[in-house]
């Protein structure tokens, strides 16, 4: 049976292979009795949410054998909640996750770091002018 820490990465993982973006795992041991650890992410679109929601569910249960005890929410509602019981995931649309903004709720966690996602220098390509013949 995995512990929390390594279902919460792995339902990260899932959500990055899937290309959710402002992935995010808070550590809330220590400050809450709800879970150890929060997965935050974000959807681009209807459609998005839901195949981000399905393959969460899908790859975590095929690449550790944990399926979530339950789950709220549908694509409709732009806000998708899946309950690893300790790990609890939040798959937003873009429009609700900078209205609910839970990375500022729960400031005092301590963001997991994730190995397996590009810096933010690599996302964002070449710097300006690099790689341009004049």
């Amino acid at each position: 049976m995995p512990d929390s820490l390594t279902i919460a990465k792995t339902c990260a993982m899932c959500a990055d292979e899937i290309q959710a973006e402002e992935i995010l795992v808070l550590d809330l041991r220590g400050l809450s009795g709800l879970a150890d650890y929060f997965v935050l992410c974000t959807a681009t679109s209807v459609p998005h949410l839901k195949a981000v929601a399905r393959d969460i569910r899908k790859k975590t249960a095929e690449a550790i054998g944990e399926t979530p005890r339950s789950s709220e929410g549908d694509a409709a509602s732009l806000w998708i909640v899946i309950d690893y019981v300790d790990v609890v995931v939040h798959i937003f649309h873009h429009e609700l996750r900078h209205l609910y903004r839970l990375e500022d709720l729960w400031s005092d966690a301590a963001e997991v770091p994730l190995d397996f996602l590009a810096s933010p220098e690599a996302a964002a390509g070449p710097a300006a002018g690099e790689g341009e013949r004049g």
